[in-house]
């Protein structure tokens, strides 16, 4: 099983080069970062993670430009996002960053995606809650086009251009995986339908291992190779035991969220993270 890392990255924290190096430094596979352009002050969408949103949900950082940062300052790492919230950008110009990412790191890219669930963030970005995952899915489909032949074109119900050229393409053939977050069963589902992994979300209420038979069985009556989807689990906790459960059942890789913080007490949790991938690694 391999081991990434994950935090939201501000102008108050660590860099990203910094954060990129030392993650490299101490072995773990990838780094990654999430999404969010704003947060409006309304305030009315919940969060699922708890009743308080933490602050740094609207001080992160860019992820395309902080990871190209990471990618510079590193060689063999990962650099992916945790999520992109795809539903909030452009099609076209998005393809263009992860061509682009994936081109300057040498084809390291990891391309998570999501729906998200800040309602509010999206009217912003004229985008309706209602429909965000048939969005998401022409949005997937047309940047696929995009990426895999010279001349593009898309004509779907949310997603529609004419035929267009757009370059640089991907190093990753046919593009970098693209690992669709989401809980289960809906985003086990649109994994199998348009992506190359799945990424539920540990301590939301969901063992991911009490339904990953299930999912493997989903992809397989899909057509699917399950073999060619994994997952990927966001881990809440860095507890020992579930790692070990992770990894036994065949799970890909277990991301760590470290909090954001200054380099040196980001330094410390990297070091505390590293032991306890270790360990999970016997």
């Amino acid at each position: 099983m391999k081991f990434g890392i994950a935090m939201f990255p501000t102008d108050y924290s660590i860099s990203p080069s910094e954060l990129g190096l030392a993650v490299e430094e101490r072995d773990f596979e990838s780094l990654w970062f999430p999404e969010h352009t704003h947060i409006p002050t309304s305030r009315k969408s919940p969060w699922p993670g708890g009743p308080n949103l933490p602050d740094v949900y609207k001080q992160t950082l860019d992820p395309f430009m902080a990871l190209t940062a990471a990618a510079v300052a590193t060689k063999r790492i990962k650099l992916a996002t945790g999520i992109c919230l795809v539903v909030e950008r452009d099609p076209i110009h998005t393809a263009k960053n992860v061509a682009t990412i994936d081109y300057l790191s040498g084809g390291r890219f990891v391309f998570g995606i999501g729906g998200g669930w800040n309602a509010e963030e999206m009217a912003n970005h004229g985008t309706n809650f209602r429909t965000r995952f048939a969005l998401l899915q022409e949005r997937i489909e047309a940047m696929k086009a995009i990426w895999e032949t010279d001349v593009a074109e898309y004509h779907g119900q949310y997603v529609n251009f004419d035929p267009l050229w757009a370059w640089p393409k991907p190093v990753q053939k046919p593009h970098p995986p693209i690992l669709v977050g989401g809980e289960f069963p809906h985003g086990a589902k649109r994994a199998i339908a348009y992506g190359n992994g799945w990424m539920p979300i540990g301590g939301r209420g969901l063992d991911a291992l009490t339904v990953l038979p299930r999912f493997r069985q989903m992809a397989a009556e899909a057509g699917r190779n399950p073999d060619e989807l994994p997952m990927s689990v966001f881990a809440a906790r860095q507890d020992l035991e579930d790692l070990k459960r992770y990894r036994d059942a065949g799970v890909n890789r277990a991301i760590f969220m470290i909090a954001t913080s200054g380099r040196g007490e980001v330094l410390k949790s990297l070091d505390a993270a590293a032991e306890v991938a270790r360990k999970a690694a016997q």
